[in-house]
């Protein structure tokens, strides 16, 4: 199976690709401070957060991904604004505390969900999205049931924040069919509390 940096630099994923339009909606309401892009890719979030006027952390275990995340910030004039660190997500060491936005595309991180989650500031947000398993045929995505969402299985893992918006959907995507799922969710608690107003599509 060949490896991340020669699947990037292969061109089998989009070299510079466009954020979720869910995300692109509800940024306006996000605080300022810093963010982090777990898994980042080719940058989808993380130039997108940058070009919002946030420093950003964009980790990725793939150089080659790095690269070009960094050559995608270069051409938006955002490349003092990323912090790109080659790391290994499942055994990196998440700051508390510390980002102000959060956010995971296409990237399984279930099992360091909570450490991630508690690198949130106080009123900070989450944004995931990622394939489900599902019974219709699918296109786009993991081959195997093993790296995508059970239904409902995000939002058990976000019960400990707000959930803002959450939803599973099939959606087509540069001509493929796909299962997602998507949750926005910020860090905070109470029975009464004021809700982000983010623009319909």
């Amino acid at each position: 199976m060949p490896s991340w940096d020669e699947r990037f630099r292969a061109g089998e994923y989009p070299q510079d690709p466009d954020p979720d339009p869910l995300l692109e909606r509800a940024v306006d309401a996000f605080p300022e401070g810093r963010a982090l892009d777990v898994a980042t890719g080719t940058g989808r979030n993380a130039v997108f957060l940058a070009s919002e006027g946030y420093r950003v952390d964009a980790l990725d275990q793939s150089r080659a991904g790095l690269e070009i995340t960094r050559e995608n910030a270069r051409e938006r004039g955002v490349a003092d604004r990323l912090e790109l660190v080659q790391t290994d997500v499942p055994s990196h060491a998440f700051p508390e505390s510390r980002y102000a936005v959060i956010t995971i595309s296409f990237y399984r991180a279930l099992d360091r969900l909570a450490d991630i989650t508690a690198a949130l500031e106080p009123g900070g947000y989450l944004f995931v999205q990622h394939h489900l398993r599902t019974t219709d045929a699918v296109e786009r995505g993991p081959s195997t049931d093993r790296y995508r969402f059970a239904a409902n299985e995000l939002l058990r893992a976000c019960l400990d924040l707000t959930v803002v918006h959450y939803d599973e959907r099939t959606e087509r995507r540069d001509g493929r069919r796909g299962a997602t799922v998507r949750v926005l969710a910020r860090n905070s608690t109470g029975q009464r509390q004021s809700y982000p107003e983010i623009p319909s599509p």
